[in-house]
């Protein structure tokens, strides 16, 4: 299937960044935020809820705490996605353990894609998304408008 409609969404220079990190990398996630806490500071920071607390907690960053990830704190992001109101999302997880979350992990990044935001889910590609010239202004995303494809297809199909 191809889908040729798309629609503009602007990125703001402040960019809404989602920090969430799995029990067994919050280390690297604190690491890896202390070593961008600069950058970071530039924009404006989600956390789900434990992560979110540590992060403030150990370097004093104004970060807007979801609830944790297996309580809803994951979906709580991918609604701010689908409201346009998140823009980039570094995700540290851990694929070689399972999850009670599972589901709401593989919403989350699918929310992402579906939105086409920057979705970091490891530390070199958190490196890079913090690091491009595009994290300091304004970005304009193409997105796929899946609405308008699919009433542009039940219309065809009622032909």
């Amino acid at each position: 299937m191809s889908y040729s409609t798309h629609k503009r969404v602007r990125f703001p220079k402040k960019k809404r960044i989602a920090l969430v990190a799995h029990d067994s990398r919050k280390k690297d996630m604190l690491e890896w935020v202390k070593f961008n806490k600069e950058s970071l500071a530039r924009h404006e920071l989600f956390a789900t809820g434990t992560t979110g607390t540590i992060i403030a907690r150990e370097l004093g960053l104004e970060i807007c705490l979801f609830k944790s990830g297996p309580l809803g704190g994951d979906q709580q992001i991918g609604a701010r996605i689908a409201d346009n109101k998140i823009d980039v999302v570094i995700f540290l997880w851990d694929p070689l353990m399972s999850h009670p979350h599972e589901p709401d992990i593989h919403a989350l990044q699918r929310i992402a894609t579906v939105y086409n935001i920057v979705l970091a889910c490891n530390r070199s590609s958190a490196d890079f998304a913090i690091s491009s010239p595009l994290m300091d202004g304004e970005y304009e995303n193409l997105v796929v408008d899946y609405e308008a494809e699919r009433i542009r297809q039940a219309e065809t199909m009622l032909k």
